[in-house]
């Protein structure tokens, strides 16, 4: 969740950016600090600034979109009270129609600290006609889902719009881990 309304965020947005791009190729994009935009540029190849409630407006003339997951997509969540910035992350590994893991940065706390990357996060599609327009996000805190929705306006892929002048999005290959909890996350959406 990033913010523009204060000089110190933005140069932590652009010094977290500059982590990301000055890194070495033999680094993890897992080992990232930060906010969530940054990671999720860096993670999906998908070339759009600023907070991420504006990601999916900004896709519209650049990017393909849409309701159906992809790996390598980011989910680009709306603007709420209880996220009054959005959220994006990227889809890592599409489970069933309704059941996805996503990674994505600046959700949980690990260590006390918000910030952190987290990888292969189950998120469920709890919208009442299964078009994924509301979810639950597994929370470390809780170990589990959290009790509350979120609302999302969709998918972002890496294809560009025909005429868009944006090069095909190539995600990064540490999205997925070798052996991700697929049983768990199905456990954690059907178990509520």
């Amino acid at each position: 969740m990033q913010s523009n309304r204060t000089p110190r965020r933005i140069m932590l947005s652009i010094l977290g950016a500059a982590a990301l791009v000055a890194a070495p190729a033999s680094a993890s994009i897992l080992n990232y600090v930060g906010e969530c935009v940054p990671f999720a540029r860096a993670a999906s190849g998908i070339q759009i600034w600023g907070d991420a409630w504006t990601w999916w407006s900004q896709a519209a003339s650049r990017y393909q979109r849409g309701q159906t997951p992809e790996v390598g997509a980011v989910v680009a969540f709306a603007k709420s009270s209880a996220l009054p910035l959005g959220h994006v992350a990227v889809v890592s590994r599409v489970i069933e129609p309704r059941t996805i893991m996503v990674t994505h940065a600046n959700w949980s706390r690990i260590g006390g600290k918000r910030g952190q990357v987290e990888q292969d996060v189950t998120l469920f599609d709890v919208s009442p006609d299964g078009d994924w327009t509301q979810v639950k996000v597994w929370y470390r805190d809780n170990e589990g889902l959290g009790g509350r929705s979120y609302p999302v306006h969709g998918f972002i892929y890496g294809r560009p719009v025909g005429g868009a002048k944006v090069a095909r999005a190539r995600p990064a290959p540490e999205l997925t881990g070798e052996r991700p909890d697929y049983v768990g996350s199905l456990i954690d959406a059907y178990a509520r």
